[in-house]
């Protein structure tokens, strides 16, 4: 039942055209209901610009309910948000929409970054097992042949017993797919700055420099965050010590490798990729990523899609639901870690 008090927070909806539908389910929009005083069908997919409806409820809004496509939150469009306290984001990275006027303002932010990382971790998990199984090279050989083969012979070599993964970056995503490797006879390796030693054995992970990890691994997944500093982080140096027959996974974002230098390598044959994110997003019409056969090309879907949106407003309906209660968030954003995460 709806509250009858007014002591609910003011909330409103900023996202990008079509996301809320995709995002909410009716049970998400009665929770948000009844946990605030809202329009739970209004979406303000411009706040620089809005409509006059739109601009009412953002002069009231004392928390933004956004999601992907959201306006970046300049402090043009903060001036006329005097109440605003909140932005509970229910996606990922905030870094589009969260600006450096949101924290001189004091405006505490939360996301759904952890339950978006659960797809993309399992995506990455699944991607790691079918490369030890060699699935490409066998899918495309078969799709060929057609007859019967000695596959035992020709896949002499392949398997996920003591073979060795490396995982660039513990970042939410890299440390669940750390927990999820935790069941299978794989050696896990681990490149990151920002973790010591006693951290990596709590991982249950070896921590390496980015070079031992590319040289040993036979998978490589890249969970690293889009920085300045890691701009193709994976470079013609890295790709270049790799064991032929390395399966080099990213999920994260395309401009971590150096595409041109795993051009040369794939087109070679020498290695294989799985590639979720590219640089630019979408490659060229007549990119040899889109029919080399030691290349699975998918069109940025190991995050949250269909169903598993679901999840990140169920997560950020928890936490304005902790904020309509007063509490602090359970999992804030700091403006410090923004410097060295997604």
């Amino acid at each position: 039942m709806p509250h009858t008090t007014d002591n609910r927070p003011a909330a409103l909806l900023a996202m990008g055209p079509g996301i809320a539908d995709r995002l909410l389910a009716d049970r998400h929009r009665a929770r948000l209901a009844d946990l605030t005083r809202t329009d739970p069908h209004l979406v303000a997919h411009d706040l620089a610009e809005p409509t006059p409806e739109v601009a009412a409820a953002l002069a009231e809004a004392e928390v933004l309910f956004t999601c992907w496509g959201a306006t970046p939150l300049t402090a043009e469009v903060l001036a006329a948000a005097p109440r605003l306290r909140a932005v509970v984001h229910a996606a990922g990275s905030v870094k589009h929409h969260i600006t450096d006027a949101c924290w001189e303002r004091g405006i505490t932010v939360t996301s759904a970054a952890g339950a978006n990382a659960l797809p993309v971790a399992e995506f990455t998990l699944a991607a790691i097992l079918f490369a030890g199984k060699r699935v490409l090279h066998a899918a495309e050989r078969y799709r060929r042949l057609r007859a019967d083969h000695d596959w035992l012979a020709e896949l002499d070599g392949a398997g996920n017993y003591r073979r060795t993964v490396g995982i660039v970056g513990a970042s939410r995503i890299g440390r669940r797919v750390i927990e999820l490797l935790r069941p299978f006879d794989l050696d896990v390796l681990l490149y990151d700055p920002y973790v010591d030693e006693a951290e990596a054995e709590r991982l249950g992970v070896r921590l390496t420099s980015l070079d031992e990890l590319c040289a040993h691994s036979s998978v490589v997944s890249v969970h690293a965050p889009q920085l300045p500093e890691t701009h193709h982080l994976i470079g013609a140096a890295q790709l270049s010590a790799m064991a032929t027959g390395t399966t080099l996974i990213n999920t994260a974002r395309g401009s971590l490798v150096d595409e041109a230098a795993l051009l040369a390598e794939l087109t070679a044959g020498r290695l294989q990729a799985v590639l979720d994110v590219t640089d630019p997003e979408l490659p060229s019409a007549d990119s040899p990523l889109y029919t080399l056969p030691n290349v699975l090309l998918t069109p940025h879907v190991a995050g949250s899609l269909g169903d598993e949106l679901h999840r990140m407003a169920d997560q950020a309906l928890d936490e304005l639901e902790r904020f309509a209660a007063g509490l602090p968030f359970a999992d804030p954003v700091h403006s410090g870690s923004l410097s060295h995460s997604a």
